[in-house]
């Protein structure tokens, strides 16, 4: 959790990858110099309302909001920092005292200030205006962050044009005033760093970032011939396998793809944080499947594999890595392997801050198998280890699921069809009087409504008519399939979502 991350942060000195400043009244006039110099470099933390010593000033709690929208401007502005890079601080309350945390990861461009170039030392920033540091400064870019190498003859054609209205309902689910939104495609493309020019080589076009998270299935792998994910079951057959999930698509559908195969092998348990309903599992794999595709080193050959047996789920992934051994939350230092990747799904709501992985993980783990403890080892091959206990887990509703039905026959009963034909709206409103509120989540409502409405209906069309986001949708209509409400009918295309004829018998009624 972002607080654990700066209580860790406060326990070290000043460094090559940590910075404290002072912010009273307004934002510090070299602030954009240390975060151009942290992206050049290996990126890191600036904590605002730190003194040098490490000790907590504070920034007064009226400033906050203030100070948060003027580092997301200037950050997407290129007269400020060029190329741009959009960066979301975050506020902790440490013993009283509010401190901003602003992440910056390592970036795979080389960043200005104000038309400067600034590099990062031990000692901290400075400016770099020697043609020989420069040019060396571009050189590791190129080959430390393989994500940044420049297709020129890739066109927006060879990607998938369904996922341009799909990634823009992701970052409004996520940020609905996202400045990204008000961006065309070609000035997306820009700021999010997948169309960029190489100042060196005069090259320009799109970069394997763009490929990797837009492009067609044949675009990819005539690209990358190696490249694909193995989603693999083995808790019968060790020697082959019980299910297995070959993905070579995009990394945007390949998250839901693999978010998907795990919730149908692994099971879940219910559990509330506060007064909210929350999926332990998916709280725990959201990370390591985001992971396991933000840093990934693409150009190496090694195949990713997410492998599920009787007692944990083992993931390898080809690493560029820095540094060798197990990690754990007393040495771990957040470094993304792919920063323009790591930032798109920031901003797609699908990782949250750099290094939030393990502390999540390592949090829910407790809850949702006691007494187990994940291993994370850094070497060319990262390999993650995660223990499960299956014996006490519950998948979602075998004791949960009986009050489901039950209050959603309440809705039926209530009239979800209520045999007008203009619609279920007059029977949802009474379901959810009925029946909601005694557990239902008024979101299975709205989707049984417009499945039993327009038979055949697609996942995507369902989303964008309930305004539900599509991941939390695909949850749904999973739990909602294995209770035997509805049914998926047809091609993967042409096909949609009917409900049962089990279900629809209740409607006769």
């Amino acid at each position: 959790m972002p607080v654990e991350l700066v209580k860790n942060l406060l326990k070290q000195k000043e460094g090559i990858r940590l910075e404290f400043k002072e912010a009273k009244e307004k934002l510090p006039e070299n602030l954009f110099e240390s975060i151009c110099a942290l992206l050049n470099r290996e990126g890191g933390s600036i904590l605002l309302g730190v003194k040098d010593n490490g000790a907590c000033a504070g920034v007064a709690p009226e400033l906050i909001e203030k100070f948060s929208s003027e580092i997301a401007t200037l950050s997407n502005n290129k007269t400020k920092l060029d190329p741009p890079f959009i960066l979301f601080p975050y506020t902790v309350d440490i013993k009283g005292k509010k401190i901003v945390h602003i992440q910056v990861p390592s970036s795979s461009q080389v960043h200005k200030c104000n038309g400067l170039i600034y590099d990062r030392s031990a000692d901290g920033d400075f400016r770099v205006t020697d043609p020989a540091k420069i040019a060396e400064l571009y050189n590791r870019k190129k080959a430390h962050f393989t994500e940044g190498m420049i297709y020129p003859a890739l066109t927006k054609k060879d990607f998938v044009k369904e996922l341009f209205p799909k990634i823009r309902n992701l970052i409004k689910s996520n940020k609905p005033n996202h400045p990204w939104l008000a961006l065309n495609d070609e000035q997306l493309f820009v700021t999010s760093g997948l169309y960029k020019k190489d100042y060196q080589t005069n090259k320009e076009g799109f970069t394997l970032a763009a490929a990797l998270l837009l492009g067609k299935e044949e675009v990819i792998q005539n690209i990358l011939p190696h490249y694909k994910i193995d989603a693999i079951v083995r808790k019968q057959n060790l020697e082959r396998y019980d299910d297995r999930l070959t993905i070579r698509t995009n990394l945007i559908d390949a998250y839901d793809l693999l978010m998907g195969f795990i919730e149908k092998h692994l099971p879940d348990k219910f559990y509330l944080e506060g007064s909210t309903r929350i999926s332990l599992r998916e709280k725990i794999f959201r990370e390591v499947v985001a992971n396991l595709i933000v840093h990934r080193e693409y150009t190496n050959a090694h195949s990713a594999s997410l492998t599920i047996y009787k007692d944990r789920i083992e993931i390898l992934n080809a690493n560029n890595p820095n540094g060798s051994g197990p990690i754990s939350l007393k040495n771990f230092l957040p470094f993304p392997k792919n920063p323009t990747i790591s930032k798109f799904f920031v901003q797609l709501g699908r990782v949250e801050e750099l290094g939030s992985g393990i502390i999540n993980v390592e949090r829910y783990l407790k809850l949702y198998s006691p007494n187990s403890k994940p291993e994370f080892v850094e070497d060319y091959v990262f390999k993650t280890t995660i223990p499960i206990k299956t014996e006490g887990a519950v998948a979602v509703g075998v004791g949960a699921e009986d009050a489901i039905v039950s209050a959603l026959d309440a809705v039926v009963a209530a009239g979800i069809g209520g045999g007008a034909s203009g619609g279920a709206s007059g029977g949802v409103s009474g379901g959810v009087s009925g029946g909601v509120n005694e557990g239902v989540n008024e979101r299975l409502v709205k989707i049984i409504s417009m499945i039993k409405n327009f038979e055949g209906i697609k996942g995507t069309v369902i989303s964008n008519k309930t305004n539900i986001p599509y991941r939390t949708l695909k949850n749904d209509i999973s739990l909602l399939t294995r209770l035997g409400i509805i049914t998926r009918k047809g091609s993967k295309k042409k096909g949609g979502y009917h409900l049962t004829e089990n279900f629809k018998g209740k409607f006769a009624h």
